[in-house]
């Protein structure tokens, strides 16, 4: 996969993000927050992001969150 060369907006990546991954956008005071259900989904969408577009996840993301489990 190419390195992509010059600015991407967020907005950009998050939506490649989501595409990609099993994962969701959460908001937080107008700030995406990264759902993910594993720690091994994390480190590939932070490997992506970081090969793909050249900039660390928590430049794109507020902050990241593990899923809780559902209520039974």
């Amino acid at each position: 996969m190419a390195v992509q060369r010059g600015p991407v907006a967020q907005d950009f990546i998050i939506e490649r993000v989501t595409d990609l991954f099993p994962c969701r956008v959460l908001w937080s005071e107008g700030r995406p927050c990264l759902e993910y259900d594993r720690q091994e989904e994390l480190d590939r969408i932070e490997e992506y992001v970081k090969a793909t577009f050249g900039v660390e996840l928590l430049d794109v993301f507020f902050t990241t969150v593990e899923s809780l489990p559902p209520e039974l």
